[in-house]
């Protein structure tokens, strides 16, 4: 499985995904989906924040329709979304995406967009955080991928 999106792994995430620009999610083409999976999910965090992991993106639940799809640029940030995909909630204690927006002189941070490739659509329900989602995903990966993009604010 592969992610394509607007930047390439190790490659910098333009502006507009980020605190700094329009705060939109990127859009991210997940190829080579294998027979299997009927949802997605993805978690987009970052490891360099100053107070650890921090959690930008939760979301489950985006339907496999083919070996190939399309998250859409952009997202509204609501925890239900008509096509039946959840998202949950991020480290600013908001539902959906928030970009980049490490401390300023705090250097390159790396934001890891991991996706996930699951057999079974995911029952969780209350405010659901990375770690409710990391649980529920136990044992029901078929496959996962992700790529890195980095941002530094100065």
């Amino acid at each position: 499985m592969t992610i394509s999106t607007v930047f390439k792994s190790g490659e910098f995430i333009p502006k507009e995904y980020t605190c700094e620009g329009a705060d939109l999610n990127p859009e991210l083409v997940i190829q080579n989906i294998p027979e299997g999976a009927r949802t997605l999910a993805i978690i987009c965090d970052d490891p360099d924040a100053p107070v650890g992991t921090f959690v930008h993106w939760v979301l489950w639940n985006f339907p496999v329709t083919s070996s190939t799809v399309t998250i859409s640029k952009g997202l509204q940030k609501v925890e239900n979304l008509p096509d039946g995909t959840k998202q949950g909630y991020n480290d600013f204690g908001r539902v959906g995406y928030n970009g980049p927006c490490p401390p300023r002189g705090h250097g390159i941070h790396h934001y890891h967009f991991k996706a996930y490739a699951v057999n079974s659509v995911l029952e969780l329900k209350g405010k659901v955080t990375k770690k409710d989602l990391e649980k529920a995903l136990s044992g029901k990966i078929v496959t996962q991928t992700e790529i890195v993009g980095l941002y530094e604010r100065k």
